[in-house]
């Protein structure tokens, strides 16, 4: 297929004067530690992360409206001779987005790309509680229900649908695939292994954070809620006034509590929806993967890269 086994782009000092952009972007996918990583890199000495995290140029009308000069300026005050990147999961999230990839290719042909990927199920649950928190999703809507009304959780979990446009426009050698259970089970050695795919040749340090605070990422917005929180005397006198039991009736109200599971019948569905994408992508790496083995499939023996196949990644 046109592209898929193109030749790399070099890391070199010349190919970065070529790129008027980042040297490399992370693509995705959503609620798949893009943050953690996209942290980690603006640690290293010589790496400079964009700020926004998430500019989401290439894919949002409104922002790519800004102009390209606007998406430049991101990285133009970076010191010179740093590596620079972002991190837009926005750019893994067709159909919503269609143009992204080809804006992306136009571009920045020579950028390096980094495709976090996570078992399909969790990934899906876990934007289900961020689309909760945020309000994208009804308080009252169960994650089975969620399922029918909102397409967007099963679609960003279609690896290989999301994937396919760039190894067809970039070729795999400038695709680098990351496993979140890789991520969790080995940081350092995953650290390494994306810092060599940008072209990084210092050593590269993991730093250990303290936990996130799961049960606040489960917290659901409320404008007028989060206002009064920021109000520092109304802040204290309801710490004053409101007994603590009174106020973890309130939060428990906006609180998902538990991590949501879907029902039998959901799973199988999804199962079903999801296992061709993962056959597909497996195909491309050279292991046998489903939705049920993923876990497993990623992180036994050496990280998965692509194979030398030759069948078109929209086949």
């Amino acid at each position: 297929m046109a592209g898929y086994l193109g030749v790399a782009p070099p890391c070199d000092g010349e190919w970065r004067k070529m790129n008027p952009g980042p040297d490399f972007i992370i693509i995705g996918a959503m609620k798949c530690a893009t943050s953690t990583i996209h942290d980690q890199l603006a640690r290293q000495p010589g790496i400079s992360m964009s700020e926004p995290k998430e500019p989401n140029f290439f894919s949002d009308p409104q922002q790519w409206e800004r102009g390209l000069a606007w998406y430049q300026g991101l990285f133009a005050a970076m010191p010179k001779g740093d590596l620079k990147g972002e991190s837009s999961t926005h750019y893994t999230k067709l159909p919503a987005y269609p143009h992204c990839p080809q804006r992306l290719a136009d571009h920045l042909p020579n950028t390096r790309l980094i495709y976090v990927m996570r078992d399909p199920v969790d990934r899906l649950i876990s934007q289900y509680i961020h689309e909760w928190s945020q309000r994208m999703i009804a308080r009252d809507c169960l994650i089975d229900q969620a399922l029918e009304k909102h397409p967007m959780l099963v679609d960003y979990s279609r690896y290989a649908m999301q994937l396919g446009p760039y190894l067809d426009m970039y070729g795999p050698d400038a695709v680098l695939p990351v496993f979140f259970e890789r991520v969790t089970a080995s940081p350092q050695t995953e650290l390494e292994r994306i810092a060599r795919h940008i072209g990084y040749d210092q050593p590269v340090e993991w730093r250990e954070d303290q936990a996130t605070n799961v049960s606040a990422t489960r917290q659901r917005r409320h404008p007028l809620m989060e206002a009064t929180l920021r109000v520092g005397p109304l802040a204290a006198a309801r710490r004053a006034l409101l007994p603590e039991s009174f106020r973890a009736r309130i939060r428990s109200r906006w609180t998902m509590n538990e991590r949501p599971e879907l029902s039998s019948r959901s799973l199988a569905r999804v199962r079903e929806q999801l296992d061709p994408e993962m056959e597909k992508l497996g195909a491309w790496l050279g292991i046998e993967l489903s939705c049920a083995n993923f876990k497993d499939a990623v992180t036994e023996g050496q990280a998965p890269g692509w194979t030398t196949r030759s069948e078109s990644a929209h086949v």
